[in-house]
């Protein structure tokens, strides 16, 4: 009943996306050949993939490509909607752990193990092992990672040894929330730290849960109990609401992983806790002021061994595309060994996509372009294990998200409550308040089944 639901939503909304875009079905016939249509997320990384894509068109003569590249939550939707209802409208998505297994359960990716054991030289036994795994259904993969991240806090090494402050390879949240009050300067219009605050289940909860996670919280007990009215959760939603309303950035309501990107990489903030894949925009001297400034540590801790979250945005096929042959040639063009050199020759080392193959990490120009973060990612992808970022059990996968279909609505939910506070108009309490209503709705769907 659960998946039912799911599917009536999916439907619905994809039917309202059909009509306000009018978009091409994948597979269509462009001028000269076939057009694969490629759903993806607007951010830096897959902006430089889409840039070099003539590429592949050369390589594949008669094959074009077009790009429906959307805002993260935009994208979210749309290729969700999509996917469910079967409706062919894309040969390719961009997708992430959360959904891949899930949908793979529930037949909407094509398996794609029989590409990878026919075509040489891909070797999938390269990629990070827990980024794989992430990936995989009944020891099968339905996607293939372009990156991999964990998380964890860049800082300003130049503006620390200003102020006399060392930060700790493994720091607390107490210590970064006092790093923070040191280093605000709002004269100068430098931010103590930059999070983000902008509505979304992959926006601001990505960041907040890995602070929940360490401060004991979770979003449901064993027996399904919603739990975000427990101290555990309150103090964590408290923790963070306050630390960015008293030294974040300006704006942080509506600020999310891109503008937090453009303010730290212009100088406006003083640390910055993210996604390991920030590292190559932050170093990236073209698009940055502070590359060569910044320092990289563990993500911080309060109760639990490690926090860091485990994610990767990757590549799958949906069951319902019409040119799955050519939809593998493009996802192996993008995610096999070569394409890291292919991205350094265009836009040098920082640029290529981290987190993904273990070979990439054995490049001595990678290895010298990104010594300032290379072992970091590395170690926050190996330590981001569920067992070590949190302090009682669960009954749902997942760090930075909870592994179920509801959590795409119930997630958007929360985090409208949790940006509300942020952004002053309502209090955390009253956030939780309701946020509990929304979470113990989806718990009792779970213990009735």
């Amino acid at each position: 009943m659960r998946r039912q639901r799911f599917r009536r939503t999916a439907v619905l909304a994809f039917s309202t996306l059909l009509a306000l875009t009018g978009c091409a079905g994948a597979g269509a016939l462009g001028s000269g050949g076939k057009t694969l249509v490629i759903a993806i997320v607007s951010n830096p990384q897959m902006n430089d993939a889409q840039a070099l894509s003539g590429q592949f068109e050369q390589a594949n003569p008669g094959v074009k490509l077009k790009f429906v590249s959307l805002p993260e939550n935009e994208a979210r939707a749309k290729i969700t909607a999509s996917v469910a209802t079967q409706g062919g409208e894309f040969d390719a998505v961009m997708i992430s752990n959360y959904e891949t297994p899930q949908w793979a359960a529930n037949g909407w990716l094509e398996n794609l193990q029989p590409y990878l054991a026919a075509t040489p030289g891909y070797d999938e036994a390269d990629f990070i092992p827990s980024i794989r795994d992430s990936l995989s259904y009944q020891g099968s993969m339905y996607a293939v990672p372009f990156y991999g991240e964990s998380s964890f806090l860049a800082y300003r090494k130049d503006l620390f040894d200003r102020a006399g402050l060392t930060m700790p390879a493994h720091p607390t949240w107490q210590q970064i929330a006092d790093f923070a009050a040191k280093l605000d300067d709002k004269a100068a219009g430098v931010a103590g730290i930059c999070l983000r605050g902008k509505p979304g289940w992959g926006e601001n909860l990505a960041p907040f849960d890995t602070v929940a996670n360490t401060f004991g919280a979770r979003w449901f007990d064993e027996n399904w109990n919603a739990q975000l009215t427990s101290p555990e959760f309150r103090a964590a939603a408290q923790f963070y609401v306050d630390l960015i309303r008293q030294h974040g950035e300006v704006g942080a309501s509506s600020a999310g992983f891109s503008e937090c990107g453009t303010r730290y990489g212009q100088g406006q903030a003083a640390m910055w806790y993210d996604a390991t894949v920030m590292a190559g925009t932050n170093e990236n001297p073209s698009s940055s002021t502070v590359a060569g400034k910044s320092g990289y540590v563990a993500a911080p801790v309060v109760q639990t061994k490690a926090s860091g979250w485990l994610y990767t945005w990757s590549l799958a096929i949906p069951k319902s595309a019409r040119d799955k042959q050519d939809a593998w040639k493009f996802l192996d063009w993008m995610t096999n060994k070569e394409f890291v050199r292919t991205v350094a020759e265009a836009d040098g080392w920082n640029a290529v996509p981290p987190g993904c193959r273990l070979s990439t990490y054995r490049i001595p120009e990678y290895q010298q372009a990104a010594a300032a973060y290379a072992q970091p990612t590395l170690e926050g992808i190996d330590a981001a294990r569920e067992s070590d970022v949190r302090t009682r059990p669960v009954p749902y996968s997942g760090i930075q998200f909870v592994g179920i279909p509801e959590f795409q609505d119930l997630g958007t939910r929360v985090s409208q409550e949790l940006s509300a506070a942020i952004a002053g108009q309502i209090s955390v309490d009253e956030a939780l308040r309701q946020s509990q209503q929304y979470a113990q709705t989806v718990g009792d769907s779970y213990r009735v089944a």
